[in-house]
């Protein structure tokens, strides 16, 4: 009974799972799951499929198909006509599951095609497995070792003359029984940071930074399947730029203008003080509408050049696209493809465009 429960409790994993991937990009461009998001678990409507069946209406209740109608009667009770007080009918059912955000990972790189990671930071933390290597003579029987209890049995009967080949049977006292022991090990597990950075400059309305939450969500659930400690860092700006919590990232507007060397400025001292590159995964990933002050933009490019990008696995820039944004950084950014690896552009028009952007910011492997 037991193993037939797991056979179904496994297909029906299946079932959610290729329902979750044939409907991804509904899932990604409504964000609704980071909503539902739990410590671990995400929570996901899926529609029930229901069986077509006919429905018969009262006899010679008159309408289409009772003989003939007259013009405006309607098609059948209800339609046309106001509601009788309630119903007393079922409807439409939504069924919500959980799945492990390693398991959207999964269901996301399989989607995308994504590579695997590759960590670089020497930095690791140790996290503990158990590991079943040794033998002792107590535990529980759920951890009992067949075998070699089994052969201690059999020794233990033949020497002592109570084995009879004839009526073969080993029966097991205290003495012969052995059970599995386990001890710890120690694994070391890479680190990483990602630094998000976010224009919250007058142009960038609430719908922009909703595909930002929106993007940065599946961000997240990728990167921290390849890494066992993952900490973010949470940069805004306009005109100047400063660190602040998760919330503030996302609620935060300004009416001022835009300087985005500022917020690249900040995201080096953040790396050099708390991150060395020798030892930390760095991700940085800037979010804006492509507007920046004329004269900025020069030094933007030095210090993306000269401090950022040698020292990060991955700098993403996603240009959001605003009705009252330029655009035009895209394309200073757009002419470091060539030159460096670790760099990829994204544009952003709408919701229906972020699985697309994932693919471009994750599709590298780095």
């Amino acid at each position: 009974m037991g193993q037939k429960i797991e056979r179904d409790y496994q297909r029906f994993k299946k079932l959610v799972r290729g329902k979750v991937k044939s409907n991804l990009s509904k899932y990604i461009s409504r964000g609704e799951m980071i909503g539902k998001k739990g410590k671990d678990l995400v929570s996901i409507p899926l529609p029930q499929i229901e069986i077509p069946q006919f429905r018969y209406g009262n006899k010679g209740s008159g309408g289409v198909g009772q003989g003939d109608g007259q013009i405006g009667q309607p098609l059948g009770p209800g339609q046309g006509q106001p509601s009788k007080g309630a119903g007393d009918q079922p409807g439409g059912h939504i069924l919500e599951v959980e799945l492990t955000l390693e398991e959207m990972a999964a269901i996301l790189g399989e989607e995308l095609a994504l590579p695997r990671i590759e960590p670089r930071g020497k930095k690791n933390i140790i996290t503990t497995r158990d590991k079943y290597t040794g033998i002792r003579q107590a535990g529980p029987e759920s951890l009992r070792h067949f075998k070699r209890t089994f052969k201690r049995a059999l020794r233990r009967q033949i020497a002592s003359h109570a084995y009879d080949p004839a009526n073969p049977i080993v029966v097991p006292i205290r003495q012969d029984k052995q059970y599995r022991s386990w001890k710890d090990i120690h694994l070391p597990q890479s680190v990483a940071v990602l630094i998000y950075m976010m224009d919250v400059s007058g142009s960038m309305t609430d719908e922009q930074k909703e595909i930002v939450r929106i993007e940065a969500f599946w961000i997240d659930t990728w990167i921290k399947a390849h890494y066992q400690g993952v900490e973010t860092v949470y940069i805004i700006h306009d005109a100047a730029a400063q660190e602040v919590d998760e919330h503030t990232f996302y609620h935060t507007r300004e009416s001022g203008g835009t300087k985005i060397s500022s917020a690249y400025s900040l995201a080096d001292k953040i790396i050099t003080v708390r991150y060395p590159p020798d030892q930390w995964n760095i991700y940085a990933f800037h979010f804006s509408d492509g507007d920046n002050w004329g004269d900025d933009t020069t030094h933007c490019l030095e210090i993306l050049q000269e401090k950022i990008l040698p020292r990060v696995n991955l700098f993403g820039y996603g240009q959001v696209e605003s009705p009252y944004g330029s655009g035009e950084f895209f394309e200073y950014v757009h002419e470091l493809l060539g030159e460096r690896p670790n760099v990829v552009c994204s544009r952003i028009p709408d919701r229906d465009a972020i699985l697309g952007s994932i693919k471009e910011f994750l599709g590298t492997g780095r």
